[in-house]
């Protein structure tokens, strides 16, 4: 791991602090106490593993603050990292990982905080135990390892190097080898007992064989009868069809009976239509009469309602003639005012034009200099005619371009969207792969686990066959005891005979045949105690597999939606495939727009025309401001002509009105003259005294109009009675015609029930004639059904057989197994006895520690000769004699540290504080270069954050040189101190200086 750059925000001391590693290979982090200096390590150690100096992740955030992150950005195995870890008081932190690439940083974040710190794990192969141990030197930990007795130091050994795992092994494979111990035994009397319950051999083959033959006659006789129940079945079946026939023709007679009444029930309706019909007609005359009434009292409400209409015009008409009138006077009135206002005017605009025909001689000057600048503006115009298409064809081309560069710039918008958006979905591209590989691992499992439940169900089954089999033999034990008994009772009556040839007994064979049932019957006892104990196992056995069964069918549970969601992921997946594809394709040309855009390089055929345009412009050297000015003289002189054109206009109105004064005069005569006559004498007054004379001669009274439409409503009801009597005489043909219908289709209908009578009739004589077998059916059924249950129970019998023969055939099977696997474990046994001794203190671990001490001593020795300009060896001891006499000795582990010097070999704490840090500091590099060694990562950041108070100057040189000497092994060595001298010895420095506003960092070299 090597930093490049670290971002502190509110992070312990520190507000706001940005610490560039580029160029710094051996820096020294200097600054007084508490400014600082190891909140900057403490910040690596937490932003990459979430663990630092303080006890709870709030106490990290500045005092006031409320968030804080810590942006980490390094280098591992030639790829560039980034870590980001931030922490809100009271809540949980949130972790980014990201990789840089072509575009930039990409997030490769895991689902989760736990996942995404394992992969940082993953990628360094360095945990913070590790990193603790090796390539950060804390203060107060140099000598952790030296202040140790010689009994604790092989332990902390063990710690560093993680062999404590090794005894989590050991005791791992002490547990399994008790386990196997147990199985062991067992196994052992579980093949005993299986061996003793084989050792019994009843006699199957006779049993099943009787017991088939046994089975062959009844199946015979079941044959028979069921021929017998066929028959029978064939002639009930008859007398069924002839059944189901006669119940067919009952519903069809329903039928034809319901048709026959709807079609009654349809005549009588007309029947009755036809009487409503024929009393309407009756009534024809009245109906007639009202009317007629109605028709002449509806012809004389249109006479009055047209006389109505004419008196209605003539009142709108007089109406008009009086507005017509009065609006005449009105407008005369009016154009009489008009008119006596002109002639007012006349005499104002005469008075006027007098006083402008006084100021000719200004506008007579005026004229001259206007003419002047009016000939220097025509000479203007030209040169702007010229300039103007130029001019106007420059701002087309340039607008056109401009439209170019912007239509460039919404597609380069655009694409550069369009590509953010991919961008962001391909961010989400390793969490889909991730999703993906996560459904997988769990559709795999879950495949496994389908195997196992498979196989958990056939041993299901196999048990509870082997448990039916151990009922059968139960019960087949159960009858040979009872049968025992019977003949040990039979022996204890007096002069008892033989139980097997029935001939009287003397007291020898008695004895003999007394004891040999003896022994039978406690054979028989203990093979039954056997039986019963396998069947209390063999449930117990099933119990198990049934709950295993039950929750391997839970988790199994979600096994489909599992592979529905598996096809999901990987149709997203393909789609991101596509989306990169595209991305990549606009990628390419938001470069090329953008390159465009910044060099211009588009519409090159305007851009050309534009620029000759431009030339043509500077040729003419058009200057639009002389243009200004010279059109702003003529706009200053040009009243002169305005002026001048007003004092000829003033001569003539001047004329105009001395001629148009008499005529107005007249006009206001003559308009005086026809107000008064148009009262008295106008056409509009004579027409409207003949209108008013109109009206009186109509007589149209409104109340006689009113009582009129009353007695017109009244019989309006003798319109609705002459459509009925209408409607009647159409509708009466039609009623007669269907009657008659219905009445040949009603003599059709009795014709059809006739014939339904007769049918009914001939199926039942037929149903009478066919026998009924149902009690002899059920008799032939009952012998079939008595003969299937003894059929049953001697094949259920046949079977238990069977099963007890399989089963037998099983056990012996299964004591195979058992052997076989009883072998196995006694193997296991032993296999796990010599791991617990191999992974045990005085196995692999002392391995272990014996090959690491020879290069742990051979790197502190190297480190040590560099510190000490070789004045220093060290010397690791793993094993000494005990104390006592020369026989009674043995050799015990231990590791003592021997150092020597140019006076010999003494104890370590015999030594001054420099050389004590000196023999420290080099076994702590030589343990953190074999410990990183061993993790697989290579060490290429060293961090000192020691205290070098013990050192005089000559060992802060010699420290500073052996730390320029071990340089080349390491990327960047930072090494943290507040001595001034020794902060001399390094070229380039890290200063941290604490202020109010938070602690600062600068770099100086």
């Amino acid at each position: 791991m090597i930093p490049l750059q670290l971002t502190l925000h509110n992070f312990f001391s520190y507000q706001s602090a940005c610490l560039d590693f580029s160029g710094l290979h051996t820096a020294c982090i200097c600054g007084e106490n508490g400014a600082g200096k190891s909140s900057l390590l403490e910040a690596i150690s937490w932003v990459v593993w979430g663990k630092s100096r303080a006890s709870s992740e709030d106490d990290i955030v500045r005092i006031g603050q409320k968030e804080a992150w810590v942006d980490f950005v390094f280098e591992s195995q030639g790829q560039v990292f980034r870590i980001k870890r931030s922490h809100r008081r009271g809540q949980s932190s949130s972790l980014e990982f990201q990789i840089e690439t072509g575009q930039g940083f990409r997030s490769i974040t895991g689902k989760g905080l736990r996942a995404t710190q394992q992969k940082i794990l993953e990628q360094l192969k360095l945990d913070y135990d590790t990193f603790l141990s090796s390539a950060y030197l804390r203060q107060g930990q140099a000598d952790e390892f030296m202040v140790k007795k010689a009994a604790q130091r092989k332990q902390v050994l063990v710690d560093l190097l993680k062999l404590d795992h090794y005894d989590q092994l050991a005791e791992r494979a002490r547990e399994i080898a008790k386990q196997g111990k147990t199985e062991e035994k067992l196994l052992q009397e579980a093949v005993t007992r299986l061996e003793m319950t084989l050792a019994a051999d009843p006699d199957l083959e006779k049993d099943l064989q009787d017991v088939a033959a046994q089975v062959a006659e009844l199946q015979a006789q079941q044959s028979q009868r069921t021929d017998r129940l066929q028959d029978l079945q064939h002639q009930q079946a008859q007398r069924q069809r002839w059944q189901h026939q006669l119940d067919w023709a009952a519903a069809q007679g329903e039928r034809l009976q319901e048709d026959y009444e709807r079609d009654r029930l349809q005549q009588e309706q007309l029947q009755a239509q036809q009487a409503q019909l024929t009393a309407v007609l009756e009534q024809a005359v009245e109906i007639e009469r009202g009317y007629q009434e109605y028709q002449r009292l509806l012809s004389q409400e249109r006479d009055w309602t047209e006389r109505f209409s004419r008196y209605q015009d003539a009142s709108q008409r007089e109406s008009r003639l009086r507005q017509e009138l009065d609006g005449r006077k009105l407008e005369l009135q009016q154009q009489l005012h008009q008119e006596q206002a002109q002639l007012q005017a006349c005499d104002r605009q005469l008075d006027q034009l007098q006083q402008s025909l006084q100021r000719e001689p200004q506008i007579q000057a005026g004229l001259a200099q206007l003419a002047k600048a009016k000939a220097q503006l025509q000479e203007m115009e030209h040169c702007y005619s010229q300039a103007a298409p130029l001019q106007q064809r420059q701002q087309r081309l340039q607008g056109e371009r401009d439209r170019v560069r912007a239509q460039l710039e919404a597609r380069l918008e655009q694409l550069q969207q369009r590509q953010a958006q991919l961008e962001q979905r391909q961010a989400q591209r390793p969490q889909l792969e991730e999703a993906l590989a996560q459904v997988s691992e769990q559709i795999e499992a879950l495949d496994k686990l389908r195997v196992y439940h498979k196989r958990v169900k056939e041993k299901g089954l196999e048990r509870r066959s082997f448990l039916d089999g151990l009922h059968g033999s139960l019960q087949e034990q159960q009858r040979r005891l009872e049968e025992m008994e019977q003949k040990r009772s039979l022996l204890q009556t007096p002069d008892a005979a033989c139980p097997l040839c029935d001939r009287p007994l003397d007291e020898h064979h008695w004895q003999l045949v007394a004891g040999k049932h003896e022994q039978q019957h406690q054979e028989l006892r203990h093979q039954q105690w056997l039986i019963q104990e396998q069947i209390a196992i063999s449930e117990r056995e099933i119990q198990v597999l049934r709950q295993e069964y039950r929750q391997l069918e839970q988790q199994l549970g979600d096994y489909d939606r599992l592979r529905e969601e598996r096809g999901q992921r990987q149709a997203q997946l393909a789609a991101t495939q596509e989306e990169w594809d595209l991305l990549q394709k606009l990628h390419a040309e938001s470069q090329e727009l953008a390159q465009a855009l910044a060099e211009g390089d588009y519409a090159p055929g305007i851009a050309e025309e534009l620029a000759s345009v431009e030339e043509q412009l500077a040729v003419l050297n058009y200057d639009e401001r002389e243009l200004a000015l010279a059109r702003g003289a003529v706009e200053r002189y040009r009243w002169a002509d305005l002026q001048n054109a007003q004092l000829e206009q003033s001569r003539r109105q001047m004329q105009q009105l001395q001629e148009q004064r008499p005529e107005l005069e007249a006009t206001v005569a003559v308009r005086e003259q026809a107000l008064q006559e148009l009262a008295s004498e106008g056409e509009t007054a004579r027409e409207l005294r003949d209108l008013q004379q109109y009206i009186r001669s109509l007589d149209y009274d409104v109340e006689a109009h009113r009582q009129l439409r009353q007695q017109l409503d009244q019989a309006e009801g003798w319109r609705s009675q002459w459509q009925l009597l209408e409607n009647a005489q159409q509708a009466l043909p039609g009623v007669k015609t269907q009657l008659e219908h219905l009445a040949e289709r009603l003599e059709g209908r009795q014709r059809e029930l006739e014939q339904w009578r007769a049918q009914m009739q001939e199926t039942q004589a037929a149903l009478a004639d066919s026998p009924d077998c149902s009690q002899e059916m059920a008799q032939v059924q009952a012998q079939l059904e008595q003969g299937r249950s003894h059929l049953n129970e001697r094949s259920s019998q046949l079977g238990r057989l069977q099963q007890q023969q399989q089963h037998r055939q099983a056990q012996q099977a299964h004591l195979e197994e058992q052997r076989q696997q009883l072998a196995r474990s006694q193997r296991q046994h032993r296999v796990y006895q010599e791991l617990s001794q191999a992974f045990g203190k005085n196995g692999i671990q002392a391995l272990t520690i014996e090959t690491v001490l020879p290069q742990l001593e051979a790197e502190a020795n190297q480190f040590l000769a560099r510190l000490s300009a070789n004045q220093l060896h060290v010397q690791f001891v793993t094993q000494r004699a005990s104390k006592g006499s020369k026989k009674s000795r043995k050799l015990i582990d231990t590791l003592d540290i021997y150092i020597a010097d140019a006076r010999g070999t003494r104890a370590y704490e015999t030594y001054s504080g420099g050389e004590a840090f000196r023999i420290n500091f080099a076994i702590r590099l030589a343990l953190a270069k074999l410990l990183a060694q061993r993790s697989g990562a290579a060490l290429q950041l060293l961090v000192i954050d020691e205290g070098f108070g013990t050192q005089d100057d000559r060992g802060c040189e010699r420290l500073v040189s052996a730390i320029e000497a071990i340089a080349p092994d390491f990327a960047c060595i930072l090494a943290v101190t507040h001595i001034p001298h020794l902060k001399e010895a390094f070229q380039t420095h890290v200063e941290v200086v604490k202020t109010d506003a938070g602690s600062q960092v600068c770099v100086s070299h």
